[in-house]
């Protein structure tokens, strides 16, 4: 920051700022997302950040990094959710300068207690069967430290197994039958864990589905998934209680919506005898719906023995152990975050701390604060999250901080990009992180999570290929990455045990590496298909491959991911 622009916001914070100043910030910002000429009457005192504006969650994130280094302020996290327009802002930042700039607060890291030897249950056949043993060999073990608004919030493995009793015994005594499928549209919490392993034990079907991150959205959220609902065939939905005066408008469009349940409505029960009907291997343990908002929702059937044979695999090809400790700010309601971070850490016995993804969000320092204190191991999360804190966090954001505990960071969930690879790895490199742990991954949710993962440690792979001979041939031709006109592609490794993937041409004949073409894959987590979508599985299933959408190549039996199917537009037969 040079001299000039500290004696401005100096000058602004001694008085209040002006909202000609915030707009030029929003106006500014707005200009380059939308790559719009600048408009002066663009963004007014009035503009609706949402609605007028189109930022969504990561420009709003953009958008209080730069309000809050410009004027030098800290934004309370508890009124941002609620700030609609540019005057709302201009109300915050004010307010913020009021009361001064606090430096971030971070919860003090729980202590979990002694852990006893953890193993995995290596025989269970249902998730059910997995939180069983864990609570009842160790009750008293922290399975998972869950950090919300500044508060950290320890989990015993009993505590997790008696708060699904009580959702459970509640869900039967309402009716709610086995089979049936129960809607969790909340925010992560402790509450969730319940709630997910309630419906479970209640023999009933678990549909995760995203919750509103702002009260302004909660109508327009509701109704926009009511398609989901249906699709799923939800007899309850369990919400958060400012969602609960629109939610029941939904069941005159979702047919068999019978409740609408607040999480404490739920948990007040006191039904915590043993429940029968205990699932098979072979039942659905989860609908993962994959889309929704832009065209029929797709609820990929996941099976307990889908979930347990991904998790092993995984387990299997990363070396996880119960000293593991993962750190993981990514949502419940998305594989990643679902099955790789939280149901993967309770299988192998790891320490799991979690935090909302708003929490990222909104502070991105926090999500490395809890990787220092906590000596996490593992963390997981997609490539945008590495970059925003490469190319955001400023060395004062960064003192003190220590990576160097950490073994392997995940990037998967959406294309890797090789410019953040470098970014993040020389960003972080002076305090502590190796470029080693950083491991590029791809999964889907017809695999349940996972599907291919390079050997831990062993670094970022890329690969430079002539992209001529690509665009022209779909060959991937290698080259120096120093030369001109090059594409680079970050391998994403090999297929996990038990799994294979190959590629595809047109006319469904498989082609040699360096060839692109559509990939398919098979293994023990391939789903049976989308939950009442015939024509959708029908596009999904060949034989025993299952068609990921996705273009890619193989080079020295790695996966390099060039691109989306649908995003492919042939021109002149290029």
């Amino acid at each position: 920051m040079n001299n000039s622009t500290k004696a401005v916001q100096s000058a602004e914070v001694e008085g209040r700022i002006s909202a000609e100043a915030v707009r030029e910030v929003v106006s500014t910002l707005y200009t380059e997302l939308h790559h719009a000429q600048p408009d002066p009457h663009a963004v007014s005192r009035d503009s609706h950040l949402d609605r007028d504006l189109g930022f969504d969650s990561l420009g709003r994130v953009e958008l209080v990094l730069r309000l809050e280094q410009r004027f030098g302020v800290h934004l309370r996290e508890a009124a941002l959710g609620s700030v609609k327009t540019v005057a709302d802002l201009v109300a915050l930042v004010n307010s913020a300068v009021s009361e001064g700039a606090p430096h971030l607060t971070v919860a003090a890291p729980v202590r979990p207690t002694p852990r006893p030897p953890i193993t995995a249950p290596h025989a269970a056949k249902t998730l059910n069967e997995v939180l069983a043993w864990h609570a009842e060999r160790h009750p008293d073990a922290t399975h998972a430290v869950v950090l919300v608004d500044e508060q950290s919030h320890a989990v015993t493995y009993a505590q997790l197994r008696d708060g699904a009793r009580r959702v459970a015994g509640t869900l039967l005594h309402a009716g709610v039958q086995p089979g049936a499928t129960v809607a969790l549209m909340l925010p992560t919490a402790v509450e969730y864990l319940y709630t997910f392993f309630g419906v479970l034990l209640a023999g009933a079907i678990p549909v995760p589905i995203y919750p509103p991150t702002r009260a302004s959205q909660i109508e327009e959220h509701v109704h926009r998934n009511a398609d989901i609902l249906t699709n799923a065939g939800v007899s309850v939905l369990v919400t958060v209680p400012e969602a609960r005066t629109v939610a029941h408008l939904l069941k005159s469009r979702v047919p068999n919506l019978r409740h609408i349940w607040s999480v404490a409505e739920l948990a007040q029960g006191e039904h915590l005898q043993p429940l029968g009907s205990p699932p098979s291997a072979e039942s659905i343990a989860m609908l993962q719906y994959t889309s929704g908002s832009t065209g029929a929702p797709k609820g990929v059937i996941l099976t307990h023995a889908n979930l347990l044979a991904n998790i092993r695999s995984i387990g299997t090809q990363a070396s996880v152990a119960e000293s593991d400790i993962f750190v993981s700010w990514l949502p419940l309601y998305h594989d990643m975050g679902l099955i790789g971070a939280w149901l993967g850490s309770l299988y192998f016995g790891c320490l799991l701390v979690i935090m909302p993804p708003t929490a990222f969000l909104t502070r991105p320092m926090r999500w490395l604060h809890a990787i220092h204190q906590y000596r996490a191991t593992l963390t997981a999360s997609p490539n945008f999250a590495y970059e925003l804190c490469a190319r955001r966090l400023t060395d004062e954001d960064l003192t003190g901080l220590d990576l160097s505990s950490l073994k392997i960071a995940f990037n998967g969930a959406e294309p890797v990009d090789p410019d953040t690879l470098e970014h993040f790895c020389k960003r972080f490199a002076p305090y502590g992180f190796r470029a080693e742990a950083m491991t590029p991954v791809f999964g889907l949710a017809e695999a349940a999570v996972g599907l291919t993962f390079p050997p831990p440690g062993r670094g970022p792979l890329v690969d430079s290929i002539d992209r001529a001979i690509m665009t022209r041939d779909r060959r991937a031709v290698s080259m120096p990455a120093s030369a001109p006109n090059v594409l680079r592609f970050v391998s994403c490794g090999s297929p996990l045990p038990g799994y294979r993937v190959r590629i595809i041409d047109e006319a469904d004949i498989e082609v040699p590496e360096r060839v692109e073409g559509t990939l398919q894959f098979t293994g023990p987590s391939a789903t049976a298909g989308y939950f009442h979508n015939e024509e959708a599985t029908a596009r999904l299933l060949h034989g025993e491959w299952r068609d990921t959408g996705d273009r890619a190549y193989l080079a020295a039996g790695e996966l390099y991911i060039s691109g989306r199917v649908k995003d492919m537009i042939i021109r002149r037969g290029r």
